[in-house]
């Protein structure tokens, strides 16, 4: 047990923000904390970290706060680099101050060993070498370029002082740092915020390998679904342990609310039908014995707690696009698009209905993009066109949480100001819809929390029933809640949508077709999010193929003589002149052995293709047509055998093409 927390309580002033808190850290498991904004994540994770203390009185014996000895905690915090003339590289460095150390000593036992080789320091040098191996002291720094280009900075960059970055790429680097650190209890807060795709898919695969424990707060559900292994939810000021990830706790919560609904209805049935026959024979003398017998079961009885359904949705907005707009919505044709140089070059055609998401990495030009077709930046080259009846509403999350509104203003005022001809009932519905409710709307917009912020801006955007939707990072500052909200509005949505996004969970939702900035080029893939992946895997396995296949026949080239060089390579299967001979002496063996491998191949792909036909069946069965949790996992399996069709077809190819070149091979001879 690296950590235990029992009976906890923590107030601030007079609210109470976590009451009866049970909370531990076993081994190295990675922990997963959710719950509504506001609900007390960060609260809990400042509780863990020692930033603030219980608030349980001193005669409250049962409270508990138990921390393994030596154990070290690791939490990012609000940021402040004190010198910022330090270079990136220097700053993060200080992270191996104990590496350093230890290499030091190393070298002045190693001094002074040539000149006096005693036991003593032989000693000391051999458990210094012990302490340098478990540092991982020969690899940390290649380790700190590695992970400082993966959250997304140049090689180069690592050189340039501190004060020369953002305020985001400064957080990212004081991220770097703590996970360089390697403490035995790391507590994340957000972390993919302000991550491009590429780097938060390396995140993932670096926690889940961390050998240490992880507890973490996010709003990804896929990041949670990848990494967690235990999952605490906090509701009603309280916290609950659900073994899994995110989408287990869901699946366990929605059945323990199922059971206990179900056992309340029935003990209070039971209750009724007691007190009903407790009134009806009370003042019968000879009844009055099992009256009191049964109005003590009554009170006897282990009382059910009518269950609290937590509504889920943060705003129930449902609209429909005034106007249909023509089949082609928006065409882009070798746009290019930047500010003081071209960032990317863009071609894409949008038609009525789809939805397109745009990803990849950051400082491609994905946000420029929006700001291009919404003609906040002029284009670099190329064209870009609107179709007829287009009518677009764009939102910009930057704007809309970093803005200059005036923080004494209401949110019935500000709304008001934008569509002044509405009555104050008008305004209060539209504001309603987006879950503001009749107290709320006369807040001020300095008091509202970042998700606030979002909902009020896509009001305001959405009020005019735009028929094409034009988002940049619409989800973030949402909650998950707020989050399904807005996938199951774009889902209802009847008009055409063009985000970004960093969400895989939101863009599955939601997207049509993806257009991925990757490297130097933007990529149009006309699939949803899920076949994207699998014909982006695709791609890269080919990609990889064809570079090693190069390096094969380069290398045979480079090792046979000229005569020699002129076939070798041709099937990457014989990659020495040794195996070349060895071929030459007895074509039959190799002709044998590649003629019962695509035998081999051809009866493996005659079985998938029964048992595919076999989940075809199952899957139009009629007798499973309503059981969706079935359905789901046949189509799963359906994928998957599908896929091992496609493998294996590309296999037996491979051989055929081998023995193909082996018959070339032995023809040139």
């Amino acid at each position: 047990m690296r950590l235990l927390i029992r009976n906890a309580l923590v107030q601030y002033g007079a609210d109470t923000i976590l009451e009866d808190i049970d909370f531990e850290i076993r081994g190295n498991e990675k922990i997963a904390v959710v719950g509504r904004n506001g609900c007390g994540k960060t609260t809990l994770l400042k509780l863990i970290s020692g930033k603030i203390s219980m608030n349980n009185p001193d005669s409250d014996e049962k409270a508990v706060f138990q921390l393994s000895g030596g154990q070290s905690i690791g939490y990012l915090e609000q940021i402040n680099f004190e010198d910022k003339e330090i270079c990136a590289e220097d700053e993060i460095k200080k992270v191996f101050s104990d590496v350093y150390a230890c290499r030091d000593e190393m070298r002045e036992i190693e001094r002074s060993l040539s000149e006096d080789p005693n036991e003593r320091l032989i000693n000391r040098y051999a458990a210094l070498q012990k302490q340098w191996d478990a540092m991982n002291g020969d690899s940390c720094e290649r380790e700190m370029i590695v992970m400082f280009q993966k959250f997304g900075f140049s090689r180069e960059e690592i050189r340039k002082p501190m004060g020369t970055f953002s305020g985001g790429q400064q957080t990212k680097i004081a991220f770097i740092k703590l996970l360089l650190s390697k403490p035995d209890i790391l507590l994340l807060d957000e972390p993919t915020n302000h991550l491009d795709l590429p780097s938060i898919e390396w995140l993932e695969d670096y926690l889940k390998r961390y050998e240490k424990a992880v507890v973490l707060v996010s709003h990804d559900r896929i990041f949670l679904d990848r990494i967690a292994d235990v999952t605490y939810e906090i509701e009603y000021h309280r916290i609950r342990r659900y073994p899994g990830n995110y989408s287990a706790y869901l699946e366990q919560k929605e059945a323990a609310l199922l059971k206990q609904e179900k056992d309340y209805e029935a003990q209070q049935k039971e209750i009724k039908r007691l007190t009903e026959w407790i009134e009806k024979w009370k003042n019968t003398p000879t009844k009055v014995s099992a009256a009191r017998s049964k109005r003590m079961a009554i009170e006897h009885m282990v009382k059910i707690e009518k269950p609290r359904r937590f509504d889920r949705t943060t705003f129930r907005a449902h609209f429909s696009p005034k106007i249909e707009s023509f089949q082609t919505v928006l065409s882009a044709r070798n746009l290019k698009i930047g500010y003081d140089r071209e960032l990317s070059e863009v071609s894409f055609e949008l038609r009525r209905g789809e939805r397109l998401a745009i990803i990849g990495e950051n400082g491609k030009g994905k946000s420029t993009l929006l700001k291009t077709l919404t003609g906040q930046v002029p284009a670099l080259g190329g064209e870009f066109e609107y179709g007829g009846n287009v009518e677009a509403g764009y939102f910009d999350q930057q704007v809309a949480v970093i803005n200059d509104m005036d923080p004494e203003q209401t949110v019935f005022d500000n709304f008001h100001d934008v569509y002044p001809r509405l009555t104050n009932e008008q305004v209060r519905s539209a504001l309603g819809a987006f879950a503001f409710s009749q107290e709320e709307v006369e807040r001020k917009l300095g008091q509202l929390s970042g998700g606030e912020r979002v909902r009020l801006a896509l009001c305001k955007m959405l009020f005019t029933r735009p028929n094409l939707l034009i988002l940049d990072e619409p989800t973030n500052h949402l909650d998950i809640f707020g989050k399904d909200s807005l996938e199951q509005m774009i889902q209802e949505y009847s008009g055409t949508v063009l985000f970004v996004s960093h969400d895989r969970y939101f863009i599955r939702r939601i997207a049509t077709q993806i257009l991925d900035f990757e490297n130097d080029s933007v990529s149009f893939y006309p699939w949803p999010y899920e076949i994207y992946l699998e014909e982006r895997k695709k791609k890269l396995e080919r990609e990889s193929s064809a570079e090693i296949r190069k390096a094969e026949v380069k290398g045979i080239s480079e090792d046979l003589p000229e005569e020699d060089s002129k076939t070798a390579g041709q099937g990457s299967l014989w990659n020495t002149r040794a195996e070349l001979e060895m071929i030459r002496k007895n074509p039959g063996k190799e002709r044998a052995r590649i003629e019962r491998k695509i035998t081999k191949l051809e009866e493996d792909l005659a079985v998938s293709e029964n048992a595919l036909q076999d989940l075809k069946d199952a899957y139009h069965d009629p007798a499973a047509a309503a059981d969706y949790e079935k359905l789901g996992k046949l189509q799963e399996e359906i994928q998957a055998e599908e896929g091992r069709q496609e493998e294996l077809l590309a296999a037996i190819m491979e051989q055929e093409e081998a023995l193909e070149d082996l018959e070339q091979l032995l023809g040139s001879t």
